[in-house]
Formats: C-alpha cells, sequence, structure tokens
C-alpha cells in the first residue's frame, strides 16, 4: 500500500489530520513546487517541510538560524524515528565527520545548517554531488531589512536558486507585515512560488496590558499561581534582567537569567535547564528564544515594552505552541517608550530610523488600545478578525470610560502656565501642590494652577497627561527632555468647546487574568493524573538526556489525563501519539494510568 503523507503523519509524528493550508502545502513541494509559507508560531510549519523531505528523494536541508533550535528539533525528529541531524559549530571534530558522513551516505532524510555553514563554497560543491530532497529557509523574515531580526548572512541565499535550479525552495516565517513578504520573495526569487498566509490568530493565548506601577509587585501577582508552570519573562536591558532575577530567586521561584553579555557555557546550561523543566521561569534579553521549540511554556511576560509588533508578536508566540491554554502580560511604560525612541533617534541610517520608529508607534499603538487587543494586532498583519475575541483584556474586562473633561483643562492649563518648558513630573508636582525645592525656587508654587488637582492621585494625572499626549491635545519632546508643549487642537479643549473621555486605569486588576472566562485551548483532565505523567514524562526525559516535551508536549498528556488510554489501541487514538513513540514510551505511560484508575 502506498504511503501518503497523510499515513506519515500518523505513523511518525501521531497526529490524526493536517492542519489549516498544510497538506496543501506538503503536496504541493513532494511535485516540487516552490512555497512561501507564513504561518504563526505553533502553527505546524516544521512538518510542512519535514514530511515533504520524507516523501522525496533525497535529504532535506533545513537553514536555521539558531544551534538551540536546530538541536531541538533534531532530538523531537529522532524521538520519533526520523533520521536527522545538524551540523554546526557546536560538534566536536569526530562528530562534524559522523554527519558528513551520513550526508555523504545518504543515510539523512533532514540535515539542519546555519546559513553561513551552508553558503561556504566547499558546502555547496559538497551538496551538488548528493541529491536533494528540498531546501527550507525557517525564520525567513531574516533575511530582510524590513524584518524585525534582519540577518545580513541570509542575504546570501539568493544563490540557492542559481546553483540548485531543480530543487523546490520552501521559506517560511511566523511574523511578516506586507512590505516584508514581498521583500523576503524578491531577495529569495520566490515570486512565482506559491504563497501560503495562515492566520495569525493564536486563539489559546490571553493577551493582556497593564500601565506598569510598581512593575515587579505586579509581575509576583501574576506569577502567584503559576509556580509549576514555564515561562519567559523579557527585559530590555542586561541590568534589568539580572535584577528581575534575583528578585524572582529570592522570592523562591526557580529561576534564571539570560543574556548576551553572560558566558557561553553559562548561556547554554541556563538554556538546557530551562528546556528540561529544571529551571521553571527566564528572565532575558532578545537574545534568548528565537527558535526555542518548547512546547510547554505557559506564560510569557514582558517586563518592558518591545519595539515593534512583530517582536511581540513572536516573543509571545512561544507560549502555549502545544495549544494549549497560554499568557502574554504586557507592562507598559511610558518612561520604557521614551528610551527605546531615544535609542532608535541615535540610528545613522535615516530610512532605517524610519522603519523602526513607525513599528515602535505601531506597538504604542497596541498598548493604548480600548479595543480588542487581538483585531489590533491581526490587523497589523493585514488580518481582519470578525468579531472581539473574548480572550484578551480588554474583552474580559471592558473599561470604564469617565469624563475628564475639567481635569483635562486644568492640565493643559498647568503645562502652559509652566511656560511649556517641563516635562510630566514636574506638572503633575504643580498641580498636587508639591513642596520640592526646584518648584519653589522657580516660583511655580504663585501659580494659578498650583494645587488645583491636589483632590487626584499622581497616577490619576499620569494616566491623563499620557492620555492627551496619545490623543494629540501635547506634543511630548523626546529631543528636549520630554518637555510638554500644547497642541492646536488642545485649544478648543481648554475653551470648554469640547469634552474628553479616559479610561480608568487598569493596574489594580493585574491578578484577574488568571480567573476570568474559560481560556482557550483548555483541556479538561483529571489534574492529579496529568501531575503524576508529568513526573514519568521528566524521569524518562532526564535517562534519554532530552527535554520533557520531546517524549510528549502537554497537549498529549492532558488528553491521556482526560480519556484515559488503558491499551496500545486506545493511547494510538491520543494526539501525539506514533509508533515508534507508543513502542518506546507507551508501556510507562500506560502502567502508571491504569494505576491511577485503580487507586481512584
Amino acid at each position: 500500500m502506498q504511503n501518503t503523507p497523510l499515513k506519515s503523519l500518523k505513523k511518525i509524528f501521531g497526529y490524526e489530520t493536517f492542519r489549516d493550508q498544510q497538506q496543501e502545502i506538503i503536496e504541493g513541494l513532494i511535485r516540487g513546487e516552490d512555497a512561501f509559507v507564513l504561518m504563526p508560531t505553533g502553527g505546524g510549519k516544521s512538518l510542512c517541510y519535514q514530511i515533504p523531505a520524507l516523501h522525496r528523494p533525497g535529504v532535506g536541508i533545513v537553514i536555521s538560524p539558531l544551534i538551540s533550535l536546530m538541536k531541538d528539533q533534531v532530538d523531537a525528529l529522532n524521538a520519533c524515528g526520523v533520521r536527522a541531524a545538524f551540523y554546526n559549530s557546536s560538534l566536536k571534530s569526530g562528530e562534524a565527520r559522523q554527519v558528513l558522513a551520513m550526508l555523504n551516505n545518504q543515510e539523512l532524510d533532514l540535515l539542519y545548517l546555519a546559513p553561513e555553514r551552508l553558503m561556504n563554497n566547499d558546502f555547496v560543491d559538497r551538496l551538488t554531488n548528493i541529491p536533494i530532497a528540498l531546501f527550507a529557509i525557517d525564520e525567513a523574515h531574516c533575511i530582510s531589512q524590513w524584518g524585525h531580526d534582519f540577518r545580513p548572512e541570509y542575504a546570501k541565499l539568493d544563490r540557492l536558486r542559481r546553483v540548485f535550479p531543480d530543487i523546490p525552495i520552501i521559506a517560511l516565517t511566523a511574523t511578516a507585515e506586507p512590505h516584508t513578504r514581498r521583500d523576503i520573495l524578491e531577495r529569495l526569487q520566490l515570486i512565482r512560488s506559491r504563497c501560503y498566509i495562515s492566520s495569525f490568530d493564536r486563539p489559546n493565548i490571553r493577551y493582556t496590558v497593564f500601565e506598569k506601577q510598581k512593575p515587579f509587585g505586579q509581575l509576583t501577582a501574576f506569577l502567584q499561581d503559576r509556580q509549576n508552570e514555564a515561562g519567559i519573562v523579557y527585559c530590555l536591558s542586561r541590568k534589568r534582567v539580572e535584577k528581575v532575577a534575583s528578585q524572582l530567586i529570592d522570592a523562591g521561584y526557580r529561576a534564571a537569567s539570560y543574556h548576551a553579555g553572560l558566558p557561553a557555557g553559562q548561556r547554554k546550561k541556563v538554556q538546557e535547564d530551562f528546556l528540561r523543566d529544571d529551571v521553571r521561569i527566564i528572565v532575558a534579553t532578545v537574545a534568548f528564544g528565537m527558535g526555542i521549540d518548547k512546547s510547554n511554556i505557559r506564560f510569557v511576560v514582558h517586563f518592558d515594552i518591545p519595539k515593534n509588533i512583530e517582536s511581540y508578536y513572536q516573543e509571545t508566540g512561544r507560549a502555549g505552541r502545544d495549544g494549549m491554554a497560554a499568557e502574554a502580560l504586557l507592562l507598559f511604560g511610558y518612561g520604557d517608550i521614551a528610551l527605546a525612541r531615544g535609542l532608535i533617534e541615535k540610528t545613522w541610517n535615516q530610512e532605517q530610523k524610519r522603519i523602526e520608529l513607525h513599528k515602535l508607534n505601531a506597538m504604542v499603538g497596541f498598548a493604548e488600545t480600548l479595543s480588542c487587543r487581538r483585531r489590533v494586532l491581526l490587523g497589523y498583519f493585514g488580518e481582519n478578525l470578525a468579531k472581539d475575541c473574548g480572550n484578551c483584556d480588554i474583552c474580559l474586562d471592558p473599561p470604564e470610560l469617565v469624563d475628564v473633561t475639567e481635569d483635562a483643562r486644568k492640565a493643559l492649563s498647568c503645562v502652559y502656565r509652566v511656560g511649556q518648558r517641563f516635562g510630566m513630573g514636574h506638572v503633575i508636582d504643580v498641580l498636587r501642590g508639591s513642596k520640592k525645592e526646584r518648584l519653589l525656587q522657580l516660583r511655580h508654587d504663585k501659580l494659578s494652577t498650583y494645587g488645583i488637582g491636589r483632590e487626584q492621585s499622581q497616577e490619576f494625572w499620569g494616566s491623563l497627561l499620557r492620555h492627551l499626549v496619545q490623543n494629540g491635545y501635547l506634543e511630548q519632546d523626546v529631543g528636549k527632555f520630554s518637555v510638554l508643549k500644547l497642541n492646536e487642537t488642545a485649544w478648543p479643549l481648554l475653551r470648554g468647546e469640547k469634552t474628553l473621555e479616559m479610561a480608568q486605569p487598569r493596574v489594580r486588576t493585574v491578578t484577574k487574568t488568571r480567573k476570568k472566562g474559560q481560556p482557550a485551548g483548555d483541556i479538561d483532565h483529571d489534574r492529579e493524573l496529568f501531575e503524576k505523567l508529568r513526573i514519568v514524562r521528566k524521569n524518562l526525559a532526564d535517562e534519554a538526556g532530552v527535554p520533557p516535551f520531546v517524549i510528549f508536549n502537554d497537549a498529549t498528556l492532558a488528553q491521556m489525563a482526560a480519556y484515559l488510554p488503558t491499551d496500545d489501541k486506545s493511547m494510538m487514538r491520543i494526539h501525539g501519539v506514533g509508533f515508534h513513540k507508543l513502542e518506546q514510551y507507551g508501556p510507562v505511560f500506560l502502567q502508571e494510568i491504569n494505576a491511577h484508575i485503580q487507586n481512584s
């Protein structure tokens, strides 16, 4: 009987059906057609080239930007019985020779390489003498300067089409708005390729944004009932990474820091500890995570605002890759925005500066929105959501709008009275009647607006002034110490010709993200059995020297704990259990399930 892609999907990977567009992409590649695939993280991009490589003669060559991604994917493929290897600088000389020997002897189904290694002249010559099934270019946005993670070494990949004109090429990415997509197609000479653009929606991820105030307290409130869950906390600077990681460790969390300033050996150990569930929380700069294949990350926290929506989308997308409920929390501080803008302003390349400022402004717009966050996020990538998502903080807890016209007039008047020469902090001090020495020296205690806002908190005035900036009534001159100036639109509001509403601050609700609504992707299962199965999985993973999710992901364990398979036949119906894994791990899990049933 002929082996089909669908049979390979079940037999090797343990999945019953293809996801949206997967089968069409796979069959096209098997026929020798090129493809451009835009699919969200966790959407099943890897299967789009892994299965065709098993159905075409020769070896599939996968170009990947990070060594960590190669190892994770090779471990997962080997666990499914696929002949896969990677060839990079992490290998010792003997190991490298062994991989090359397997390549030359046509003993590999898939080989993972970095772009620098692949485009070395000697290596390209080697490949011309070996049957090639396909070329898969992962994280293809790296080839574009419009992409959020441009890498010059990717630019050489356009040579593949010239040297291997008859070998199909598939380019894949999870994050590319329309301009980046066109750039990828042109640079890789894939203009005539089929383009497959899946929905960017990750309905299992709950998006939440809170204005940053006492951020470490907000973080620990969020983590309070997540002690045994894996997650990532992203910070903009190495210094903040170290501080937050240290505070979490002191608070009893199994946390570790990760950034480019740490020794390579330490970074490697931290990453392996995280992958193997020995460390639960990684506090990191954006140096951590691209290509991390850990499927059981349950939350991603941005302690600082990212510089663009692509980064935010990709980083939050590392949560819930197994399809189970996950959370993305962003702590949104305007000081962070000013810092990010200042760094961008130092860019000498004017075109790059324009692009980066455009992207930062879009990110700020997402954080400030009072409408469904998923709609704003998907809209950035050119996708329209038919209705509100029901799984973001705005949908679950709609903000209360209050009339702030009178207070807005007080604030605008105060900015005018201080000569439009001071920043937000000083204006608030005047409004609240501060006795600070500098304010008194400037005689601003004699102004008519001094103390007229005593009844409101500092946080309220900060929120209102930012609201006035966001809505164009005030201008914040970042280049001149962020001083506030009135725009023309402020005068009708000052004269009482317009009214203004503002959402109530939302900081107080940070702990509600866990409780509201049924999380998308949640599976109703026996929690006690699930924890027992996690222990079994961890022990097997430690014995095999691989991350636990390589054995089975959380969604597979949750299905076991929901449907209670008691024999091989019923175990094969569980999502993610293929023949190879059933044979290798099935008996141990079945024993645990049967023992649990007997003792219940």
